[in-house]
């Protein structure tokens, strides 16, 4: 008897134990984590808008040329090349003449992977849009007041934006109205960004009929098409075509413990235990949703900001340029995990050009930022450009200005257990995203060419 009861003792502590040892995975993803699924009608309306060029000032630069499906969403590249550009993804150049390229963009494209989802309610780099109940709108946003009402998410509420900047999509000053709109921060109104490109819309007999398809109780006429339905259905688009829940860590998590190979599941134990990356990277996507200052490299111009001593605005702070908190300094989004091996590369200024290089900036940010390899930033070079890429990552004191706001401890793994912890990242790879040309129309209702 005694036996037996010891037995049984020793089962419910290994049961036990087990259980705490699942506790801290996240439940599987399911169908009420996202917004309920769009029409038919409203999905085929925004993609053909984000492949679109049409809503761009000079109509030379989509919503898909730094968001492509086949660069996992983004473009390929550290720093995207905006309006004036040529080509897509890493073959994408910073185009020639007066039409050229005017400066890089400040920040990295970032993924959209399962942007669709309730819980992202934070948008951006430093989260300068985000859901915000106290606003009319209903977020809090760069364009205050002029935000129009409708939107029906914050994924919506960001497709509004690239259209407003000069050097994503608007174009230079002088060079069509929209630009000028937008330069001079007149974005809602008569004469304001979001009417103008609605205006090209309404004019073309498809849009109309795609819209009323879409919005059947809302628009009727060409006259009823405002640019946030053009955003709404966008990001309804996004949020179907580029749901992603079905890597092998989704199966495992829905119950399929085959699903996983050993090395992955030493991997995940690492992920979530002595590797300590579920201490940002948590939940199911695997992002906290906030901040964090990790000595990440800052390559190119930044976002115009100074550190003290400085005037040339290189640097990039990040959060602190949201909340006007110096606790904020260099703190940026903490991403998805999510088809993370597919996303490459890596980082606010996409300063890594691998999954490995930037898991081993985690493991030591202040060392890896101090011993940083400027060869595998992935940009078109350009005289005028390359001398200010790395005007900070070439200055001692700017690097320890941005080192000493590190919140990441050294974690020490030998190569066999970094070699698991990869394989974990790789296994949260889907593989139905493995090939994305599904989501790629074969024309626009606008007639202009699709890639360069």
């Amino acid at each position: 008897m005694k036996l037996r009861s010891l037995c049984v003792g020793i089962v419910a502590c290994s049961l036990t134990a087990v259980a705490h040892a699942e506790s801290d995975r996240p439940y599987p993803v399911r169908d009420n984590d996202f917004y309920s699924t769009p029409s038919g009608a409203e999905v085929a309306l925004g993609r053909a808008l984000f492949f679109d060029k049409i809503i761009s000032g000079n109509r030379n630069i989509s919503c898909a040329t730094c968001h492509h499906p086949l660069a996992g969403t983004g473009d390929g590249l550290a720093l995207p090349v905006g309006e004036g550009g040529n080509g897509l993804g890493p073959a994408r150049d910073t185009g020639s003449g007066d039409d050229a390229v005017h400066e890089r963009i400040p920040r990295h494209s970032p993924s959209v992977f399962n942007l669709g989802a309730k819980e992202f309610s934070v948008m951006f780099h430093d989260g300068r849009l985000s859901v915000d109940d106290s606003e009319a709108s209903g977020y809090n946003s760069p364009a205050g007041d002029q935000l129009p009402l409708g939107l029906n998410s914050v994924l919506a509420a960001q497709a509004m934006f690239p259209v407003t900047s000069s050097l994503e999509m608007a174009g230079q000053a002088g060079e069509n109205i929209v630009a000028d709109a937008a330069i001079g921060g007149t974005l809602a109104g008569e004469n304001g960004v979001w009417e103008l490109l609605a205006q090209r819309l309404r004019a073309i007999p498809e849009y109309v009929v795609m819209f009323r398809d879409a919005y059947p109780e809302q628009i009727s006429t060409a006259d009823d098409i405002q640019f946030k339905d053009a955003a709404n259905a966008m990001a309804a688009f996004e949020g179907a075509a580029w749901r992603s829940d079905n890597s092998r860590f989704d199966q495992y998590l829905r119950g399929d413990r085959q699903a996983l190979t050993g090395s992955e599941r030493k991997g995940m134990k690492l992920f979530y235990d002595e590797a300590n990356c579920s201490s940002c990277h948590v939940g199911k996507f695997q992002t906290d949703h906030d901040f964090h200052a990790i000595a990440m490299p800052q390559i190119g111009p930044g976002t115009g900001h100074n550190s003290e001593g400085y005037d040339d605005g290189r640097e990039d702070f990040g959060r602190e340029a949201v909340t006007g908190d110096a606790d904020d300094g260099f703190r940026f989004r903490t991403p998805s995990l999510r088809n993370v091996a597919l996303t490459a590369p890596y980082g606010h200024a996409g300063a890594f050009d691998t999954l490995e290089a930037v898991v081993r900036h985690h493991l030591s940010p202040v060392k890896s930022q101090r011993n940083y390899d400027a060869s595998q930033v992935r940009m078109p070079s350009r005289a005028d450009f390359d001398g200010q890429d790395f005007v900070v990552m070439n200055d001692y004191w700017r690097l320890e200005q941005i080192a000493q706001r590190n919140e990441l401890a050294p974690v020490s793994l030998d190569e066999e257990d970094f070699g698991h912890l990869m394989s974990f990242l790789h296994a949260l790879t889907d593989n139905g995203f493995l090939d994305n040309r599904r989501n790629i129309p074969s024309s626009v209702p606008s007639g202009l060419t699709m890639a360069d």
